[in-house]
């Protein structure tokens, strides 16, 4: 047998593996842990055998996976999304628990084993679900408010059903009295936990931040944690239930985002390992034999589910596209599904040979999971006949606002940026569109009368319809290069000179935009890295002139169109600076130009004074290019120079032009 070191070696490079895979075909890691968990479990390789330390270890991935949910449960939030969470959610929930009880039920099988199966069904998976959601930027989404809402309240009924399950495992007259029993203790510890518990943690976490040691802050963390679920586990209640409700009362103070950062690598850690023992539960041999019924328990709650959620949410008020969107996203089953099928097994609710069936069952639908989602555009513009309607309306409200528009600019996001940026336009009388996902910040901007229409900038036709072959620029004023480098695609493939300029975190995606086509990239840790470094010079004393003289030199560096600028007809001709200074001009060299097929060198604009500052090309921006460089015909040399410089340039560049 192999030692305990050899078996946490062969657990770790095992995750590793798999976690490397599955980021690399953008899959969830928890899927790659339950695939690990199969194949070194003692039913398949058999590497590492089962153990009661291992299960009792694994169970704190799940006290750490609902304490973060708890730290999303403010109740501020829950009043607000009460419709959809209390409404469209506890009707999901209620109803599919009903639906295996009748199923079961007309099949002869005790309600019990219903009541575990149902709640067991009724949960999706928030962590596969919120990732993509929030990866493909559709968390602020009509139908992304509505999927959060229904996965707040499946991540609440789990609390009751950590409860009920356990208890079911006693009969008849013992079982109403457990009930009652462990529902009065739950209620006491919910009282006296939420209504004195809350102005305890906020001084107690003020004691402990004044100490400014993360160390202490850390371990401060996980003592509230563990200790909340020691508590609720001396009361006879689920260690799970505790950290929720630890969780509940750091979402009120102040501490919560840094307890969030704190505790995110514990965990993530733990919760591998609980997946990892979930695998380990399966006989690939048993679900072999039973393959019908896994198909069968695999189809059946995702074809209802679907079903049931896309009704609900018509129900709700949404579009046929909403509905079929909100139902694809929640069709599947979840990681609390498989921790209440876990404890009904281990309660002897379930029979092992029928928990094989359902944990296999589950674990399918969990990786058809992110395929109906990727996919769940395509499926609902074949399957709502009203979309194509919808999404004409949508696109004609945008053409709308940008028909009369030429010259224009298209701000892709109005967020806080995205507005900031709108306003000076504003000032200096520059025409724009903004296009924005989020519906209700569109509603309050529009009605405010800011010309923001509701867009997924991403999309082509979005693009098309806000006028992008007649823009001047664009500016994608959110810091996502993955979306970013699909509008960059789109919007020079319309428009091949389009200068964007490009909002990013830092300079690690710089190339990478570069050579999709960015004009520009603007990494936010050098911004602001360069407003600390202006006012601490300020503050020590340097002359402010000289501080701004320095700044600008730096921003000369590093972005090459800061040298110079694009004169406009709002500029002052009184101001000698601006008069005279150096500026840009955007010239495109047409077939017949002098300038087609003749390297910077043979054009020689040294004797003018004039340089080239960049070219840009349908898919690359050249920026400072060397003197070989050959000019194309359909290029757009940016010319740095006064205004004679650049008026003797630009001749010489088109003098063959007739």
């Amino acid at each position: 047998m192999a030692s305990s070191l050899e078996l946490v070696l062969i657990l770790l490079a095992s995750a590793v593996g798999v976690v490397v895979v599955c980021r690399t075909l953008n899959l969830p890691p928890l899927l790659g842990y339950l695939i690990v968990g199969i194949a070194i479990g003692p039913h398949a390789l058999g590497w590492i055998p089962q153990s009661e330390d291992a299960r009792k270890l694994a169970e704190f991935g799940v006290v750490f996976l609902m304490f973060s949910i708890g730290l999303e449960f403010s109740l501020p939030k829950l009043y607000q999304m009460r419709r959809t969470v209390f409404g469209m959610g506890l009707l999901q929930v209620v109803l599919t628990l009903l639906a295996a009880l009748l199923g079961c039920a007309a099949i002869g099988i005790d309600w019990k084993v219903a009541i575990a199966l149902g709640g067991a069904f009724a949960m999706s998976s928030t962590a596969i679900v919120m990732r993509m959601m929030a990866e493909r930027m559709q968390l602020e989404t009509v139908h992304g408010r509505d999927i959060v809402g229904v996965l707040l309240f499946q991540d609440l009924a789990v609390i009751p059903l950590l409860i009920v399950v356990p208890a079911l495992a006693s009969g008849g007259e013992a079982l109403a009295a457990q009930l009652g029993i462990a529902m009065a203790k739950a209620a006491a510890v919910l009282t006296v936990i939420l209504f004195v518990g809350n102005r305890l943690m906020r001084n107690w976490f003020l004691l402990v931040a004044r100490r400014r040691s993360h160390e202490l802050f850390v371990l401060n963390v996980l003592f509230v944690i563990l200790g909340l679920a020691w508590l609720t586990e001396l009361a006879g209640l689920s260690l799970a239930l505790g950290a929720f409700l630890g969780g509940m009362l750091i979402a009120e103070t102040e501490y919560r985002h840094q307890v969030e950062e704190d505790i995110k690598p514990f965990r993530d850690i733990l919760l591998g390992l609980f997946f990892v023992t979930v695998g380990m539960l399966l006989d690939v041999r048993i679900v072999a034999q039973n393959l019908a019924l896994v198909l069968l328990l695999f189809l059946g709650p995702v074809l209802f589910k679907l079903m049931l959620v896309a009704a609900l949410s018509r129900l709700f008020g949404a579009s046929p596209g909403t509905a079929l969107r909100t139902a694809f996203a929640l069709a599947q089953s979840g990681e609390f599904g498989l921790v209440l099928v876990t404890l009904a097994s281990d309660s002897a609710v379930l029979d092992p040979q029928l928990t094989q069936v359902v944990v296999a069952a589950m674990l399918l639908s969990m990786l058809t999971a992110p395929v109906l989602i990727h996919y769940s555009d395509r499926l609902v513009m074949r399957l709502a006949k009203s979309e194509w309607m919808l999404r004409s309306l949508q696109l004609h409200r945008i053409a709308v606002q940008s028909i009369a528009t030429e010259h224009h600019v298209i701000i892709c996001g109005y967020g806080r940026t995205g507005q900031r940026l709108a306003h000076l336009f504003e000032q200096e009388n520059i025409a724009f569109i903004a296009l924005d996902p989020d519906p209700e910040r569109v509603r309050e901007a529009a009605s405010a009368g800011e010309n923001v229409v509701y867009a997924d900038a991403s999309r082509r036709e979005s693009l098309v319809a806000a006028g992008v072959a007649r823009a001047s620029a664009m500016v994608i004023s959110f810091a996502d290069t993955k979306v970013a480098l699909g509008i960059l695609h789109h919007a020079h493939a319309l428009n091949p000179g389009l200068p964007v300029i490009v909002r990013t975190l830092d300079d690690a995606d710089l190339d990478r935009l570069i050579a999709a086509g960015a004009a520009e990239v603007v990494p936010e840790t050098f911004e602001s890295s360069l407003m600390l470094a202006s006012h601490a010079l300020i503050l020590l004393g340097v002359p402010l002139k000289r501080v701004v003289r320095r700044i600008r030199n730096v921003r000369e560096d590093r972005y090459s169109l800061l040298r110079g600028f694009f004169h406009g007809a709002t500029d002052s001709p009184e101001d000698p600076e601006e008069a005279h200074g150096e500026r840009l001009r955007s010239v495109t060299v047409g077939v017949k130009d002098f300038a087609v097929a003749r390297t910077l060198r043979e054009i020689d604009l040294a004797p003018i004074g004039a340089s080239v500052s960049a070219i840009r090309r349908r898919d690359q921006r050249l920026t400072m290019p060397a003197l070989d460089t050959r000019v194309e015909a359909g290029d757009v040399v940016v010319l740095l120079g006064t205004p004679e410089q650049l008026a003797a340039a630009q001749m010489r560049l088109l003098k063959g032009r007739s």
